[in-house]
């Protein structure tokens, strides 16, 4: 059973990564809002397209990305 899930609008991904002082660089890819060029990392370690941003995890900053593996681990996790 998952809980406490936001959903949102592709259109507000980057407003959701302002939210906790992330951004997105020249590639595309997540980064520190602070320190550009320290990439964020998915739970298996990759690095994170906006296009591939699915959501936080709480508790925690794990990015997950949108692909079916990556949801698969989530709902494992949850």
């Amino acid at each position: 059973m998952i809980k406490d899930v936001i959903t949102f609008e592709a259109s507000a991904k980057e407003d959701i990564l302002s939210f906790f002082d992330k951004s997105v660089d020249d590639e595309g890819l997540i980064v520190e809002k602070d320190n550009p060029s320290q990439r964020v990392i998915t739970l298996e370690g990759e690095e994170i397209s906006l296009k591939e941003f699915a959501g936080i995890k709480r508790g925690s900053e794990i990015f997950i990305k949108s692909d079916l593996i990556s949801l698969m681990n989530l709902s494992d996790h949850i």
